[in-house]
Protein backbone atom coordinates (compact mmCIF):
# COMPACT_ATOMS: atom_id res chain seq x y z
CA UNK A 1 0.00 0.00 0.00
CA UNK A 2 1.07 3.13 -0.74
CA UNK A 3 2.37 5.24 1.95
CA UNK A 4 3.04 9.59 2.11
CA UNK A 5 5.92 8.76 0.51
CA UNK A 6 4.61 6.54 -2.26
CA UNK A 7 2.22 8.34 -4.71
CA UNK A 8 -0.90 5.87 -6.06
CA UNK A 9 -0.09 7.71 -9.51
CA UNK A 10 3.29 7.77 -10.87
CA UNK A 11 3.84 11.09 -14.00
CA UNK A 12 6.79 10.47 -16.38
CA UNK A 13 7.37 12.85 -18.84
CA UNK A 14 9.38 11.23 -21.64
CA UNK A 15 10.64 13.18 -24.69
CA UNK A 16 8.34 14.57 -27.24
CA UNK A 17 5.91 16.14 -24.79
CA UNK A 18 4.57 12.18 -24.22
CA UNK A 19 3.51 12.12 -20.35
CA UNK A 20 3.04 8.49 -18.86
CA UNK A 21 0.20 8.36 -16.31
CA UNK A 22 1.03 4.95 -14.59
CA UNK A 23 -2.28 3.94 -11.74
CA UNK A 24 0.23 2.45 -9.08
CA UNK A 25 -1.72 0.09 -6.75
CA UNK A 26 -0.87 -3.38 -7.36
CA UNK A 27 -2.01 -4.73 -4.32
CA UNK A 28 -5.12 -3.51 -5.21
CA UNK A 29 -5.53 -3.64 -8.99
CA UNK A 30 -5.03 -0.03 -9.32
CA UNK A 31 -8.71 0.39 -8.00
CA UNK A 32 -9.74 3.81 -7.82
CA UNK A 33 -9.87 4.34 -4.31
CA UNK A 34 -10.15 8.33 -2.86
CA UNK A 35 -5.86 8.39 -2.64
CA UNK A 36 -5.78 7.54 -6.14
CA UNK A 37 -8.72 9.43 -7.25
CA UNK A 38 -7.36 12.33 -6.03
CA UNK A 39 -3.85 12.34 -7.20
CA UNK A 40 -5.67 11.60 -10.64
CA UNK A 41 -7.64 14.83 -10.52
CA UNK A 42 -4.17 16.55 -9.86
CA UNK A 43 -2.14 15.25 -12.44
CA UNK A 44 -5.11 16.08 -15.26
CA UNK A 45 -5.68 19.62 -13.86
CA UNK A 46 -1.83 20.51 -13.96
CA UNK A 47 -1.88 19.06 -17.84
CA UNK A 48 -4.36 20.93 -18.83
CA UNK A 49 -3.04 24.22 -20.61
CA UNK A 50 0.92 22.56 -20.97
CA UNK A 51 1.50 23.52 -24.48
CA UNK A 52 4.77 21.13 -23.62
CA UNK A 53 2.23 17.95 -23.44
CA UNK A 54 1.58 16.39 -26.84
CA UNK A 55 0.65 12.97 -25.75
CA UNK A 56 -0.94 11.14 -22.78
CA UNK A 57 -0.13 7.46 -21.81
CA UNK A 58 -2.26 5.70 -19.31
CA UNK A 59 -1.27 1.91 -17.71
CA UNK A 60 -1.59 0.30 -14.67
CA UNK A 61 1.21 -1.27 -12.67
CA UNK A 62 1.39 -4.89 -11.61
CA UNK A 63 -1.00 -7.40 -13.72
CA UNK A 64 -4.22 -4.91 -13.56
CA UNK A 65 -4.72 -1.69 -15.71
CA UNK A 66 -7.54 -0.87 -13.59
CA UNK A 67 -10.12 -2.85 -10.99
CA UNK A 68 -12.48 -0.14 -11.20
CA UNK A 69 -14.36 1.74 -8.20
CA UNK A 70 -13.52 0.96 -4.92
CA UNK A 71 -16.71 0.00 -3.66
CA UNK A 72 -16.00 -1.20 -0.81
CA UNK A 73 -17.84 1.94 0.98
CA UNK A 74 -21.09 1.39 -0.94
CA UNK A 75 -21.49 -2.06 1.35
CA UNK A 76 -20.43 -0.08 4.27
CA UNK A 77 -23.51 2.29 3.76
CA UNK A 78 -26.92 -0.07 2.79
CA UNK A 79 -28.81 3.04 3.82
CA UNK A 80 -27.22 5.62 1.49
CA UNK A 81 -29.96 7.76 -0.39
CA UNK A 82 -29.81 7.95 -3.99
CA UNK A 83 -29.29 11.73 -3.74
CA UNK A 84 -26.20 11.55 -1.58
CA UNK A 85 -25.25 9.13 -3.73
CA UNK A 86 -25.54 11.09 -6.88
CA UNK A 87 -23.10 14.24 -5.14
CA UNK A 88 -20.60 11.37 -4.44
CA UNK A 89 -20.39 9.24 -7.84
CA UNK A 90 -20.85 12.30 -10.23
CA UNK A 91 -17.50 14.04 -8.97
CA UNK A 92 -15.95 10.86 -9.06
CA UNK A 93 -17.32 10.36 -12.82
CA UNK A 94 -15.76 13.97 -14.04
CA UNK A 95 -12.53 13.43 -11.98
CA UNK A 96 -11.93 10.48 -13.69
CA UNK A 97 -12.86 11.58 -17.16
CA UNK A 98 -11.16 14.52 -16.91
CA UNK A 99 -8.20 13.18 -19.31
CA UNK A 100 -11.17 13.17 -22.30
CA UNK A 101 -11.60 17.07 -22.16
CA UNK A 102 -7.34 17.80 -22.50
CA UNK A 103 -6.97 18.90 -26.20
CA UNK A 104 -4.35 16.22 -26.25
CA UNK A 105 -4.42 13.05 -27.59
CA UNK A 106 -4.39 10.36 -25.24
CA UNK A 107 -3.38 6.05 -25.13
CA UNK A 108 -4.45 3.54 -22.54
CA UNK A 109 -2.23 0.44 -22.45
CA UNK A 110 -3.79 -2.46 -21.22
CA UNK A 111 -1.89 -4.33 -19.43
CA UNK A 112 -4.43 -6.78 -17.74
CA UNK A 113 -8.10 -6.16 -16.48
CA UNK A 114 -9.75 -2.96 -16.71
CA UNK A 115 -13.02 -4.01 -14.80
CA UNK A 116 -16.41 -1.85 -14.85
CA UNK A 117 -15.31 2.11 -14.43
CA UNK A 118 -11.43 0.62 -15.25
CA UNK A 119 -12.82 -0.34 -18.79
CA UNK A 120 -14.45 3.13 -18.87
CA UNK A 121 -11.15 4.81 -18.05
CA UNK A 122 -9.73 3.04 -21.12
CA UNK A 123 -12.82 3.95 -23.01
CA UNK A 124 -12.25 7.38 -22.43
CA UNK A 125 -8.89 7.30 -24.02
CA UNK A 126 -8.68 7.86 -28.16
CA UNK A 127 -6.17 4.66 -28.72
CA UNK A 128 -5.81 1.95 -26.78
CA UNK A 129 -3.24 -0.95 -27.18
CA UNK A 130 -3.23 -3.91 -24.99
CA UNK A 131 -1.24 -6.53 -23.51
CA UNK A 132 -1.52 -10.40 -24.40
CA UNK A 133 -3.09 -10.85 -20.43
CA UNK A 134 -5.74 -8.17 -21.12
CA UNK A 135 -9.39 -8.35 -20.40
CA UNK A 136 -12.12 -6.46 -20.50
CA UNK A 137 -15.27 -6.33 -18.46
CA UNK A 138 -18.04 -4.37 -17.44
CA UNK A 139 -19.96 -6.33 -14.91
CA UNK A 140 -21.77 -3.56 -13.33
CA UNK A 141 -25.45 -5.29 -13.80
CA UNK A 142 -23.57 -8.35 -12.31
CA UNK A 143 -22.52 -6.71 -8.94
CA UNK A 144 -26.58 -5.16 -8.70
CA UNK A 145 -25.77 -1.70 -10.27
CA UNK A 146 -26.39 0.27 -13.49
CA UNK A 147 -23.84 1.32 -15.21
CA UNK A 148 -21.27 4.29 -14.85
CA UNK A 149 -18.92 6.80 -15.65
CA UNK A 150 -20.25 7.22 -19.33
CA UNK A 151 -20.18 3.84 -19.78
CA UNK A 152 -23.19 3.68 -21.59
CA UNK A 153 -21.82 6.66 -24.23
CA UNK A 154 -18.00 5.52 -24.29
CA UNK A 155 -18.74 1.64 -25.03
CA UNK A 156 -21.29 1.67 -28.01
CA UNK A 157 -19.01 4.93 -29.46
CA UNK A 158 -16.03 2.22 -29.64
CA UNK A 159 -17.54 -0.87 -30.29
CA UNK A 160 -21.06 -0.17 -31.79
CA UNK A 161 -24.08 -0.43 -30.13
CA UNK A 162 -24.91 -4.18 -30.51
CA UNK A 163 -21.55 -5.18 -29.32
CA UNK A 164 -22.22 -2.75 -26.13
CA UNK A 165 -25.36 -4.25 -25.67
CA UNK A 166 -24.03 -8.05 -24.83
CA UNK A 167 -21.33 -7.09 -23.47
CA UNK A 168 -23.15 -4.44 -20.76
CA UNK A 169 -26.04 -7.00 -20.32
CA UNK A 170 -24.15 -10.15 -20.26
CA UNK A 171 -20.86 -8.49 -17.96
CA UNK A 172 -18.96 -11.35 -19.75
CA UNK A 173 -14.77 -10.97 -19.85
CA UNK A 174 -13.65 -9.85 -23.45
CA UNK A 175 -10.13 -11.31 -23.81
CA UNK A 176 -7.17 -9.44 -26.09
CA UNK A 177 -8.39 -11.32 -29.16
CA UNK A 178 -11.77 -10.26 -28.67
CA UNK A 179 -11.15 -6.85 -27.36
CA UNK A 180 -8.77 -6.76 -30.72
CA UNK A 181 -11.87 -8.21 -32.91
CA UNK A 182 -14.71 -6.43 -31.28
CA UNK A 183 -12.22 -3.07 -32.11
CA UNK A 184 -11.52 -2.38 -28.20
CA UNK A 185 -7.88 -1.92 -28.61
CA UNK A 186 -5.95 -1.46 -31.97
CA UNK A 187 -3.75 -4.24 -31.17
CA UNK A 188 -2.24 -6.61 -29.22
CA UNK A 189 1.52 -6.61 -27.73
CA UNK A 190 3.39 -9.03 -25.73
CA UNK A 191 3.02 -8.14 -21.78
CA UNK A 192 6.66 -7.19 -21.28
CA UNK A 193 6.64 -4.67 -24.25
CA UNK A 194 3.44 -3.12 -24.33
CA UNK A 195 4.64 0.18 -22.27
CA UNK A 196 7.41 0.58 -24.67
CA UNK A 197 4.93 -0.09 -27.61
CA UNK A 198 2.35 2.28 -26.83
CA UNK A 199 5.26 5.21 -26.15
CA UNK A 200 6.28 4.25 -29.15
CA UNK A 201 2.82 4.80 -30.62
CA UNK A 202 2.95 7.82 -28.79
CA UNK A 203 6.07 9.57 -30.06
CA UNK A 204 4.72 9.28 -33.58
CA UNK A 205 1.11 11.06 -32.39
CA UNK A 206 3.50 13.94 -30.09
CA UNK A 207 5.30 14.20 -33.81
CA UNK A 208 2.21 15.72 -35.41
CA UNK A 209 1.49 19.03 -35.70
CA UNK A 210 0.16 19.91 -32.73
CA UNK A 211 -2.67 22.17 -33.54
CA UNK A 212 -3.46 19.74 -36.11
CA UNK A 213 -3.85 17.35 -33.79
CA UNK A 214 -6.60 19.03 -31.14
CA UNK A 215 -8.75 19.86 -34.14
CA UNK A 216 -8.36 15.97 -34.67
CA UNK A 217 -8.91 15.19 -31.23
CA UNK A 218 -12.33 17.92 -31.35
CA UNK A 219 -13.37 16.66 -34.27
CA UNK A 220 -13.64 13.21 -33.64
CA UNK A 221 -15.36 13.23 -29.88
CA UNK A 222 -18.15 12.37 -29.04
CA UNK A 223 -18.73 9.92 -32.12
CA UNK A 224 -17.04 12.83 -34.63
CA UNK A 225 -19.48 15.00 -36.55
CA UNK A 226 -22.93 14.66 -37.14
CA UNK A 227 -23.59 14.71 -40.87
CA UNK A 228 -21.26 14.74 -43.65
CA UNK A 229 -22.27 18.82 -44.23
CA UNK A 230 -20.90 18.93 -40.90
CA UNK A 231 -17.92 17.96 -41.37
CA UNK A 232 -16.95 19.80 -44.37
CA UNK A 233 -18.07 22.82 -43.03
CA UNK A 234 -16.28 22.08 -39.80
CA UNK A 235 -12.86 21.18 -42.09
CA UNK A 236 -13.46 24.65 -43.95
CA UNK A 237 -12.92 26.12 -40.78
CA UNK A 238 -9.78 24.32 -39.24
CA UNK A 239 -8.00 23.82 -42.06
CA UNK A 240 -7.36 27.09 -43.30
CA UNK A 241 -6.18 27.68 -39.52
CA UNK A 242 -3.36 25.11 -40.04
CA UNK A 243 -2.65 26.20 -43.63
CA UNK A 244 -1.48 29.64 -42.32
CA UNK A 245 0.75 28.71 -39.29
CA UNK A 246 4.43 27.98 -39.63
CA UNK A 247 3.87 24.13 -38.83
CA UNK A 248 3.19 23.82 -42.46
CA UNK A 249 5.72 25.51 -43.56
CA UNK A 250 8.01 23.14 -41.88
CA UNK A 251 5.94 20.66 -42.65
CA UNK A 252 6.80 20.61 -46.25
CA UNK A 253 10.01 21.47 -45.61
CA UNK A 254 10.95 18.63 -44.20
CA UNK A 255 9.03 16.40 -46.72
CA UNK A 256 11.42 18.16 -49.08
CA UNK A 257 13.99 17.66 -47.53
CA UNK A 258 13.48 14.12 -46.37
CA UNK A 259 13.61 14.67 -42.87
CA UNK A 260 11.60 14.60 -39.41
CA UNK A 261 9.34 17.24 -38.95
CA UNK A 262 10.04 19.58 -35.86
CA UNK A 263 6.66 21.11 -34.98
CA UNK A 264 6.24 24.28 -33.11
CA UNK A 265 2.46 24.44 -32.72
CA UNK A 266 3.16 28.04 -34.27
Amino acid sequence: MPNENTPALRVERHDGGVVLLTLALPDRRNAMTAELTSEWGAAVASLRGDRSVRCVVVTGEGKAFCAGGDVSWLAAEPDAIPADLRDRMLPFYTTWLSLRSLDVPSIAAVNGAAVGAGGALALSCDIRYAGESAKFTVPFAQLGMAAGMATTFLLPEVIGVAAARELLMTGRVADAPEMLRLGLTSAVYADDVLVEKALEHAAQVAAGAPVAQRFHKIALADGGHATFEDALRWEALAQPVTLAMGDLQEGLAARAAKRPAVFTGS
